[in-house]
Parts: structure tokens; sequence; C-alpha cells
């Protein structure tokens, strides 16, 4: 995307060489949206060397108008970014709510990230204080995780160009120049209103066209279904075929303080990757438990849910006629049946306000919010959080 990405210090390529990172190798970026679009098999290795190589552009740029950012304070900046998904488990948001429950990516992100800073002898100090925004200079934690950051910059793009969708394309190279700050924040130039309306535009697209696509919804949910019933399988002693590592995972309970104070569930956790989920489903393919053998064989040959997406509540009358249906065909409790057919939410919100602004610096020197700059009233839609409902079932 980028054509040759450099990397400026010895201690950025350490880093990069550490195995934690090389592990974002093995981890795709947008879990199974390939299901969907077939060329979406990039990983968080590309999408964190892709972050990097952006902020060293707008620090560059910030730099030539006139703010001082020294060398440390670079070479700190690119090194937080490059680690902010460090924390990522394979297929990270359907993992966090079944096989790691109690925290976050983000959590465990600060843990690796003050395991390799011991690693490197504390070298990694100033880039912790910017990724835990408690550097005095805020303008570089809002380049790592702000409404209008270097993360959005670089995924929009990347996951719009791996998955065609080029809905998704924002033009990443005018953000960045037209970047400044004031009073110590970071602001995008007045006549940049036009490319941040686009910018939040394409957010709010690229998650109902992929995000958000209602078959990559199917394959996540049957994901979890998945990892659930995998977990309440091993939590009765039923015995799974899984890799080592990914069985400490499904046989042992760790809670948020467990995860902190034992090192062993740290030191499990940073060898787990998509391969150990996906070859342990192939394998369940064959398990003699109906539920688990149908759903795994149901994801690997493709057969997803049927999702219906609406913005009411999904039709109690069709929920139990489908549910009685289900019973009768496989012969399975109405409990089980929550396999097979179950509802849910979805949340979709380009431009939240309630922890961050994109602001405006005007020609006369004032501050706007992106929404009152603007003449486009549709941005106001943008900041509104959009639920829908979701109803999932097995095609009968």
């Amino acid at each position: 995307m980028y054509g040759f990405i450099s990397i400026k210090t010895s201690l950025i390529f350490d880093i990069i060489e550490h195995p934690y990172f090389q592990r974002l190798r093995y981890i795709k970026q947008l879990g199974m949206t390939h299901l969907v679009y077939p060329g979406a098999l990039h990983t968080r290795f590309h999408h964190a060397l892709g972050a990097m190589h952006l902020m060293q552009l707008a620090i560059e740029h910030l730099q030539n108008k006139g703010h001082t950012i020294t060398l440390a304070e670079t070479e700190a900046a690119c090194i937080a970014i490059l680690l902010h998904d460090i924390g990522h488990g394979p297929f990270s948001h359907a993992l966090e709510h079944t096989i790691v429950q109690g925290i976050s990516h983000e959590q465990i992100g600060k843990l690796l990230m003050a395991k390799i800073n011991e690693d490197l002898d504390g070298k990694l100090a100033l880039a912790m204080q910017i990724f835990n925004n408690t550097y005095k200079k805020k303008f570089l934690y809002q380049l790592i995780a702000g409404q209008l950051d270097l993360d959005r910059l670089d995924y929009l793009n990347r996951d719009s160009f791996f998955s065609g969708v080029t809905e998704g394309m924002v033009s990443s190279d005018r953000i960045i120049k037209l970047l400044n700050i004031k009073n110590g924040n970071l602001v995008v130039e007045e006549k940049g209103i036009y490319s941040i309306e686009k910018f939040l535009i394409a957010r709010r697209l690229m998650y109902w066209q992929v995000y958000l696509h209602k078959t990559v919804i199917a394959a996540e949910q049957m994901l979890v279904k998945i990892l659930n019933r995998a977990r309440e399988l091993a939590n009765t002693g039923v015995e799974l075929f899984a890799t080592p590592i990914f069985k400490h995972f499904l046989y042992n309970k760790i809670s948020h303080t467990d995860f902190y104070q034992q090192q062993v569930h740290l030191n499990n956790f940073v060898q787990l990757d998509d391969s150990d989920v996906m070859a342990s489903i192939k394998v369940w393919c064959q398990h003699p438990d109906f539920i688990l053998s149908t759903l795994c064989t149901s994801l690997t040959q493709r057969q997803l849910y049927k999702v219906e997406i609406s913005n009411k509540q999904p039709d109690k009358h069709k929920i139990k006629a489908l549910t009685q249906h289900i019973v009768q065909k496989f012969n399975i409790s109405e409990d089980d049946s929550s396999y097979f057919i179950f509802t849910d939410t979805i949340n979709n919100i380009a431009y939240n306000t309630t922890v961050g602004n994109i602001n405006i610096l005007m020609k006369n020197n004032d501050l706007q919010d992106i929404t009152l700059a603007s003449d486009n009233s549709f941005l106001d839609a943008l900041a509104k959080s959009v639920t829908k409902n979701i109803l999932c079932y097995t095609k009968i």
C-alpha cells in the first residue's frame, strides 16, 4: 500500500523482531471476514507496520509546521502505535467473549508492553506514557487513539483495499498534511473539512458493508457459539482435542485477577494464534457431541446462520416457531436450541463525541467541532449510535 516502510531506529527493529510482535503475523486483521470477502486475509502485523508508517509521516508534517517533537518522542510515538494492537488474540472479539473472559485486548496489550519493556531494559518507558495518555503532549496520544487517529486511517484504507469495498478509501495523505496542533491538542485545518467528512462517511459505510455485514456476523456468531459449547463441554470434563496452548484456556477458568497475578496465563496467551483455534475446529467436526460437531462442520463448510437485521425487535411468534422446528429436527432440548437460534444487537457509531472530538482549526484561529464546522447536516447522524436487532438461526 505504501511502498517501502522505513524502520528508523534499532529499538523499533528490536520490537518488531520480538516474539510477541511476530505473533501478529498469524492473526488475521478481520477475523472471519474472508468468508464474505475472500481477499481479506491481511494480518494485524500488516496493520501495525502501516500505522507506524503513518505516524512517521504525521510527525514529520507537524515538525515542518514548527511544532517541537524530539527524536525520543518520535521514536516513542512510533513504538506506541506499533504496539497498539499487541494484545489482540485470534478472532479477538469472539475470544474475549468466550475463552479469555473478563480482560480486554487493551488490558492485555498494556501487560505485554510492560513485559517487552522489561526485556528491552526499560527503553519503552516514554512509549508507555504516551500509550497510557499520561504524557504531557496529549496530541501524541490522540494520534494513536483519537476520533481521527492513524490507527483508523490505516485500517480503513487497508481493509477497503483487501476486501475490495472501495467505499472505505480515505485520503490519508491529505488528512495527515492538514493536521495541526492547537492548545496542545490535535486539530485539522479548515481546508480539510471535506476530507474529514469523507473519513467519517467511509467509517460508517465500512461498518455496515464489512465489519457488520450480515454474513460476517453469521460467521463470527457461529464461532462464538462453537467456543461456548467447547468451554461448556470442557467444564464438565469432556475430553476435547486442542493444541496445548488452546487447551490451557479451554480447561481453566481464568479471572481478571488471575491473568494479572499468574504469569503462566500471559505466557500461554502470547503463543495463541488463529491456527490453534482453526485446527481444533477441524478436528471437532468429528466429535461425538452433536452440537459441537454440527456447528464446526457448518463453519468449515460455510453453511452459516441465516441472519435477519432489523430496527425492530424480532417477531416473538417467529422465534417460537423456529425454535420448535429446530428442537424437533435435531431432537435437542429447548435450552440447547439456543446454539441454533438466538437474538442479539449490533451497534454502529462513526463519530463518538463522548470519548473525543475532531476539532477544526478555522481561518480565524477558532476551534469548532467537525459537526459544527461542516455544512453537511448528515454528520449529526454519524455522531449518534445506531443499534439494530439481529435474529440468527440455522437454515432449515
